[in-house]
């Protein structure tokens, strides 16, 4: 299977592949949700209550550290070794995790696992704008959308299916047969053309930024939750992950090949793209983690049944995702589809937080619809958006951009809606103790009690209702702290300008949408476009890989 002379598969093509990179993106997807509902049930095996955030912890930071690495060594070494290697990388993970005898190793290899998931999410969403001309980009990246929401809502449900019936270890056990079909498929079916060409890579700028991010997510993922947002240890992250950030800037400007290109934030499209996926992405999965929640304590349901009533918001979201994306390949336009999403996820937020509990299923089910249905309009339009706005010499560099300031957006989201829930609860349950009779309250006290899903559970009532209320109100202000969020994402995307989506062979002796970015004014000022060395610095050993790949010579293998 080859491509044509622009580098693009046809349609048929595209479908075969688009099934092993669906397959392993779908592998890292729900490894971000899958092991939540069955951590209770693991740490009964392992022990290591202490540490049981830290399981959830270790995949974050491998996954969101590694993005940006893999997008650009991707576009060093090509697409389909890193993405193979990736996939590799996951399955060993997800074996040895299996396996684990305590805490200890299970933390260590679910990093392990997180190494190889940020190599498969941001690589499959580069190899899409590689074989796929940009005009079609959307039709394909809203399937890709509809499998990372599927993916969140069969987590929790899976997850708890195995943790009640064959054992947690299947949680890491089914990744493996799932794996290689992903690697036969690519192997099979995926070859790309690649330019061969000098290089080094830069250490240095790879160690700054593993570091500063490590740092920052440590700040939001445990010191700050746990030690306290302005203790000794959380302000020395904090103050440390920032210093560090500012020196990758330098180091960048002063690299052969800068892991990101400073040059890109120069490229309107690029910085507004990453901050709204930024924005938006600290909303999103502030809603995912903690409405399962809600549905768990509040509304009484188990993990399984709580998973499965996420699913209104996985229909909302494949909905808009697919719609959305075949109504950008027929127009071309693809400017306001943020406005609309941030505008329908605002809405659903503030649905989310009049929830109560005596409020019925259906409105719930309704909020998350249209929650869904928002981040469907959302999703896959920032790749595309990014892919048409850069060189294809830096595509994984700028597709692994978008993916890895979306999840630096959600794990700030998550610590954030965290922290809140926290602190409010805490308030609410004392008020409750307060106006309670002393025979109402638990022996253990609302807040010892409040710590777990099946003590609540357990609770005769009044007590039940007063720690059930608590949570509700706590959950009700926690949600009021996405509406700015949201309220600045749907301001951000307004700045997002409208690039002209180039469709097959018209990049090919005609214009590109590179130079259609000029002309709108999200190129570089020099007015070389953005990625391109100018022909008096080009080597002549890179002038001839790269007439020789155009001319459909130069193929992975």
């Amino acid at each position: 299977m080859t491509p044509d002379r622009d580098g693009y598969l046809s349609h048929r093509q595209i479908l075969v592949v688009m099934g092993g990179l669906i397959t392993g993106m779908f592998l890292a997807a729900l490894d971000q949700s899958i092991v939540s509902t069955a951590l209770p049930r693991i740490t009964s095996d392992l022990g290591g209550l202490d540490k049981l955030s830290w399981v959830v912890t270790a995949y974050l930071l491998a996954s969101t550290a590694s993005t940006p690495l893999w997008g650009k060594v991707s576009d060093l070494y090509g697409r389909r070794p890193m993405f193979q290697l990736a996939i590799v990388t996951f399955l060993v993970g997800s074996a040895l995790a299996g396996f684990s005898q305590n805490m200890e190793e299970l933390i260590a290899f679910r990093a392990i696992q997180g190494l190889g998931g940020g190599g498969l999410m941001a690589l499959a969403l580069a190899t899409i704008g590689d074989v796929v001309p940009p005009l079609e980009r959307p039709r394909y990246q809203g399937y890709i959308a509809a499998t990372f929401g599927t993916s969140s809502v069969l987590g929790p449900v899976l997850g708890g299916f195995f943790a009640d019936g064959p054992g947690w270890e299947w949680i890491f056990f089914i990744n493996i047969p799932i794996g290689a079909v992903a690697l036969v498929v690519t192997s099979m079916v995926l070859k790309m053309q690649h330019v061969r060409r000098e290089h080094t890579i830069d250490y240095l700028g790879a160690a700054v930024i593993v570091g500063s991010v490590t740092s920052l997510l440590l700040y939001t993922a445990w010191a700050g939750p746990d030690e306290g947002w302005t203790s000794p240890p959380a302000l020395t992250l904090l103050i440390g992950g920032l210093l560090l950030a500012a020196l990758f800037v330098l180091v960048e400007h002063r690299a052969a090949e800068p892991i990101i290109p400073m040059r890109l934030f120069r490229n309107s499209t690029f910085t507004v793209s990453n901050l709204f996926g930024f924005l938006i992405g600290a909303a999103m999965f502030g809603v995912m983690v903690f409405i399962p929640v809600y549905l768990q304590i509040v509304k009484g349901l188990s993990p399984t049944e709580s998973g499965l009533g996420m699913l209104p918001m996985m229909v909302g979201l494949f909905t808009t995702s697919i719609l959305g994306g075949r109504r950008m390949s027929h127009t071309g336009n693809y400017r306001w589809f943020p406005t609309y999403g941030a505008s329908l996820v605002l809405v659903a937020v503030g649905m989310l937080m009049s929830l109560e509990p005596t409020t019925p299923y259906w409105f719930t089910a309704i909020s998350l619809f249209v929650m869904g249905a928002g981040l469907g309009f959302t999703m896959s339009v920032l790749t595309v958006a990014v892919q048409n706005s850069v060189e294809r010499t830096e595509m994984g560099v700028a597709t692994s951009s978008v993916q890895f300031f979306r999840q630096m957006g959600g794990s700030f989201g998550a610590a954030l809606f965290g922290a809140i829930l926290s602190s409010r609860l805490a308030i609410h349950l004392a008020e409750a103790a307060e106006g309670a009779r002393a025979g109402d309250l638990p022996r253990e006290g609302l807040g010892d009690v409040a710590n777990s899903v099946d003590m609540i559970n357990r609770l005769p009532e009044p007590a039940q209702g007063l720690v059930v209320g608590a949570f509700s109100d706590a959950m009700s202000e926690m949600f009021l702290t996405a509406v700015p969020l949201v309220l600045a994402a749907l301001v951000v995307g307004l700045f997002l300008k409208q690039i002209p989506l180039a469709a097959r062979h018209q990049a090919h002796g005609g214009e590109s949408p590179q130079g259609a970015a000029q002309a709108a004014g999200g190129g570089s000022s020099s007015g070389t476009p953005l990625g391109v060395t100018p022909a008096a610095s080009a080597s002549p050993e890179s002038t001839v890989a790269e007439t020789s790949s155009m001319s459909g010579r130069s193929f992975e293998r």
